[in-house]
């Protein structure tokens, strides 16, 4: 029946699937090179001494800029032939790519004006899509966010900014971020998929979409997301857990806070430590992240930059994917997931605390 279903929303799209694979193939090859005939320059990192910086050359980093128009392609399509048409992730991915796409075209925005932007933003959408979660897991938490509109709104606004910036926090790595996206996606999709609801099909797209991206920035790297694509990401996911998480009440929010875990709680913890460093600014990069401290000591065994590069990409996320397996078995389990998940973050500090000793 699964096998059934699947062939009829493929045959179904069939030739828009084969469409949008071409042109994302086409976009993901051709437009870095087509663009550097007109603008050596223009969507380049060329910026080696970062704290984010592990490349060797100038690498393109148009890739969001595929990503944001294979997703217009996706919904003129769902809009035209479906009528169907998703406003919150027009309005939302539209603005975040926007903003991230500025800082790609080197135009400066101080850290704390970028946030106060992305509050200006998300309190706008947030209430123009009237995008609340009304279920947490925890009870005196629901209460609070029923009764009081402003908390609510304040709680979405911390939820999105946690995701987006963990996107744009833990870019930088050959396939870090997009195998990341791609296996929160993939479980998203399967959920929608066998609930049977619409949510599916955008899902699907946005896995093709990853996948050839992947081609290009994995193992060795042609093109990167840069903030504009780290940006569209994690708002695409934000958005994308909370309707599946509103679609499918029999499950548990604490499932979906572990599939986030990672991404939620490395901006937590990096906010916390750099805020207990003395002179430290929560808003400034840093080299100790998880994923940098891994990198550090790959590259102390083994002395090659590239090598130790895509190596902490696929630590990390094999890592994630075998740690979050156990909870599709408990999914519908509210008490299972929510010590689950209190478990998954003590072995992120347990991990850090091990790779920063390591590394140094």
């Amino acid at each position: 029946m699964l096998y059934q279903c699947t062939y009829n929303m493929i045959f179904n799209n069939l030739i828009f699937i084969i469409v949008l694979i071409v042109l994302c193939i086409f976009i993901n090859k051709y437009f870095s090179i087509i663009l550097k005939k007109y603008n050596p320059k223009l969507l380049i990192d060329n910026q080696f001494n970062k704290p984010q910086a592990f490349h060797e050359k100038p690498t393109s980093i148009s890739g969001g800029f595929g990503i944001f128009f294979s997703f217009l392609i996706i919904h003129s399509y769902l809009l035209i032939f479906q009528n169907v048409i998703y406003y919150e992730y027009l309005s939302f991915c539209t603005l975040f790519f926007l903003l991230g796409f500025v800082d790609d075209l080197k135009v400066k925005i101080k850290p704390n004006t970028r946030l106060l932007i992305m509050f200006i933003f998300l309190i706008l959408l947030i209430q123009q899509n009237n995008l609340y979660i009304e279920n947490t897991g925890i009870e005196f938490l629901n209460n609070w966010l029923l009764s009081s509109k402003i908390f609510s709104l304040f709680f979405m606004c911390l939820c999105f900014l946690f995701i987006i910036n963990g996107a744009n926090l833990i870019d930088g790595y050959n396939g870090l971020l997009g195998i990341h996206s791609l296996i929160i996606i993939t479980n998203l999709f399967f959920i929608n998929f066998f609930n049977e609801n619409n949510l599916a099909l955008l899902l699907f797209c946005a896995i093709l979409i990853l996948i050839i991206f992947l081609k290009f920035n994995f193992p060795k790297a042609a093109l990167f997301l840069g903030d504009g694509g780290s940006y569209i990401l994690g708002t695409f996911i934000a958005i994308s857990v909370i309707k599946t998480s509103i679609d499918n009440p029999e499950i548990s929010p604490f499932y979906f806070a572990i599939l986030l875990c990672y991404l939620f709680f490395e901006v937590f913890f990096s906010f916390i430590r750099k805020l207990s460093t003395k002179g430290g600014n929560p808003l400034l990069p840093d080299k100790k992240h998880l994923h940098m401290l891994l990198y550090q000591i790959l590259y102390k065994k083994n002395k090659q930059k590239n090598r130790s590069n895509y190596t902490t990409s696929i630590i990390i996320n094999v890592s994630y994917l075998l740690l979050t397996l156990p909870a599709i078995y408990f999914f519908k389990s509210n008490i299972f997931c929510k010590y689950y998940l209190l478990t998954l973050i003590l072995v992120y500090i347990f991990s850090y605390k091990i790779t920063h000793e390591k590394s140094y």
